[in-house]
């Protein structure tokens, strides 16, 4: 999906002309992938824009940099306010924002305390995310996607930190999208290295099975995301039984409902795994339950009750189509 420039990027406490936003070749980053990142989504609602879950996003982000020990000089409420200026002077929305730190241009070799510090928020447009790829399926919110169990495992514990959003874990993620992709699948699902279900390249993961929702534990080398967090808060109200447990591989092929959660598949169903059908196809009542829950307070049409929603105070003006 192919990147719409806005006029702002925030830099280091400043906005900045977007096409000014640039890195050395011989950055830290560029060499050695040293930066971690988060995926923001900002909705538009009936009263104007609300970044959805700031402060959650904007202390993952700097949870992810501690465990790199990237020091960065902004705190989780600066962040957040950088996030909802910047939206704000775009006036881009609805939108993604990508929040980044990272290690600029200082000094050559792996050795990255020598090379400064630089933190980047941009935003621009971005609609379905799954809908887009490649793949029998076309995603969206009752339509699934088809996806393939991948090759590629992932991360294993105490090599890289799954924990941590860092640009360099992506390269994974890269293996695996690309894969699914060049097979003929919207995405694929990683085992870990002992064998069992652990995430997308890009996506947390949950199925049902006898009425029960079961997502893999962070020990899995899951991230911790955000709209996953968001599933889990949503289901316990809804008096869904959950399980955070060990997902053997076959549970996906006799799964009553298998779906993606992340910030930008938001709440996607899985249509068949490995050409083996999920079910009868289509999107199960307790993922419907859930999207009808999650995206009736993200557009606004439900109460944000747990006050996820950071609105952007903003002219009125119509949203940009997506």
């Amino acid at each position: 999906m192919a990147i719409k420039k806005t006029e702002k990027i925030w830099h280091n406490g400043k906005l900045i002309p977007w096409d000014e936003a640039q890195i050395h070749v011989m950055s830290h980053v560029v060499n050695y992938g040293s930066s971690v990142f988060e995926g923001v989504r900002c909705y538009a609602q009936p009263n104007g824009p609300a970044i959805f879950r700031a402060q959650e996003h904007a202390k993952r982000l700097l949870q992810s940099a501690k465990i790199y020990r990237i020091e960065c000089p902004f705190t989780a409420e600066e962040l957040v306010e950088a996030m909802v200026d910047l939206v704000k002077t775009n006036k881009t929305w609805p939108c993604y924002i990508r929040p980044l730190i990272l290690r600029g241009y200082g000094e050559a070799g792996v050795n990255p305390f020598n090379s400064p510090t630089e933190t980047y928020i941009a935003n621009y447009e971005w609609g379905k995310y799954l809908a887009a790829a490649a793949g029998h399926g076309s995603g969206g919110e009752d339509q699934g996607v088809d996806v393939c169990v991948s090759s590629w495992t992932r991360l294993a514990p105490n090599t890289m930190p799954a924990m941590s959003k860092a640009g360099a874990n992506y390269m994974n993620s890269q293996l695996i999208k690309m894969e699914a992709i060049l097979n003929g699948y919207a995405e694929g699902i990683a085992l870990d290295v002992n064998g069992y279900v652990s995430e997308g390249s890009g996506e947390n993961l949950f199925i049902v099975r006898h009425g029960k929702l079961v997502t893999p534990p962070l020990g899995n080398s899951v991230l911790p995301g955000i709209t996953r967090d968001s599933v889990l808060h949503l289901a316990n109200e809804m008096k869904i039984p959950i399980a955070e447990t060990m997902i053997p591989r076959e549970m996906l092929y006799v799964a009553d409902e298998v779906f993606f959660t992340g910030t930008a598949a938001e709440i996607t169903p899985i249509r068949s795994v490995d050409k083996i059908t999920v079910a009868n196809g289509n999107a199960g009542p307790i993922t419907k339950a859930l999207q009808k829950e999650f995206y009736g307070i993200v557009r606004g049409t439900a109460p944000d009750r747990h006050h996820w929603l950071t609105p952007v105070p903003v002219e009125k003006k119509q949203p940009v189509g997506v």
